[in-house]
């Protein structure tokens, strides 16, 4: 059944998962859904006709970058892309200055970056829809991204079982607890204890599962975590701007690396493999490579054969950080 574009969303912002209702995620993936179809069928979708977007990015991005202007571009609006060298807040001109000044000239504003507060301050003073693209403390439109590749695969979200291995901290275990919480899923944080997620997320996790049906797991140890999950999802053990801390989380995490032992653990040989990407899992990258002559580790977070098996849709969840995106832009679209 088509879902229907309304204005139910109509000038809202997307910063956080914790905004939007269990009703509202179901909605945008659905709608996401929909317009996957329609592009793939060559179906017009061009909801933002004559709109002007700012993508600010403050730190790189193939995928982020790419859905969002591609997603622009398909929905009839032109993509201004500024990055870091573009736009600086607080050093020539306040974010609130920057925020006015935007909302006086685009429709909307995409902001990947640092600082949780500097994506909201865009939202409070800009008077236009502002959308996360990334923050140190969440990637609500990759989760969305998830959430639509396993509702594809598996049918439905509430009550599946769904583990994050790996640095239990990072924005996407956040972003994963919120909205996994909100829409009913049984999420487990497997990772060690130093790298535990905030307690406050946690928490908060915890008492919207309750309403929602779902649970929350956060443990050490990954026999216990990884049973009998439908979907095994990790990230790379160290995050944009922690790039010194290699050694120290290669020491923690080895015993968390997604292989085949661990896929086998699940107990289901069906199990869906999931990463936002990019990923460690050869020796193909700078990275991997620096990597590998100084600790002497040829994958780290996945294993190539993982990485590559009949497991793992990280590239479907890749293609479909474009289809969430333009659903986000075009529900919260002012102009509806």
């Amino acid at each position: 059944m088509e879902t229907i574009l309304s204005n139910r969303l109509a000038g809202r912002s997307l910063l956080t998962l914790r905004d939007f209702t269990e009703d509202e995620i179901n909605y945008l993936i659905d709608l996401a859904a929909e317009l996957k179809t329609k592009k793939k069928n060559g179906v017009p979708h061009r909801y933002l006709e004559r709109q002007n977007i700012a993508l600010i990015f403050e730190k790189p991005s193939t995928r982020t970058r790419c859905a969002f202007t591609v997603a622009c571009i398909d929905l009839g609006a032109h993509p201004e892309y500024l990055g870091k060298n573009d736009i600086q807040f607080g050093k020539k001109e306040s974010t609130r200055d920057t925020a006015i000044v935007l909302g006086r000239m685009f429709d909307g504003i995409e902001f990947r970056g640092f600082n949780q507060s500097t994506v909201e301050d865009l939202a409070k003073y800009s008077g236009v829809p502002v959308w996360n693209g990334l923050t140190n403390e969440y990637h609500p439109t990759q989760i969305l991204a998830d959430f639509l590749t396993v509702k594809e695969n598996l049918g439905h979200l509430k009550g599946i079982k769904l583990v994050y291995v790996g640095d239990g901290r990072n924005n996407v275990a956040n972003s994963l607890l919120i909205g996994g919480a909100k829409v009913g899923m049984d999420v487990r944080i497997c990772s060690p204890k130093e790298l535990f997620p905030n307690t406050e997320i946690v928490n908060y996790a915890t008492e919207v599962a309750k309403t929602s049906n779902g649970k929350i797991m956060v443990t050490s140890e990954v026999d216990q975590a990884v049973s009998g999950v439908d979907a095994i999802y990790t990230d790379v053990w160290v995050s944009m701007g922690e790039e010194d801390k290699f050694k120290e989380r290669i020491e923690l995490l080895q015993p968390y690396q997604v292989n085949r032992a661990m896929i086998e653990k699940t107990g289901n040989e069906n199990v869906i493999f999931l990463h936002c990407l990019p990923s460690f899992h050869d020796l193909e990258t700078e990275i991997g490579r620096d990597v590998y002559e100084k600790f002497g580790l040829k994958e780290m977070e996945v294993t190539d054969e993982v990485f590559q098996s009949k497991n793992s849709y990280v590239f479907d969840e890749a293609e479909n950080r474009l289809h969430t995106i333009k659903a986000v832009m075009a529900a919260t679209n002012n102009n509806l």
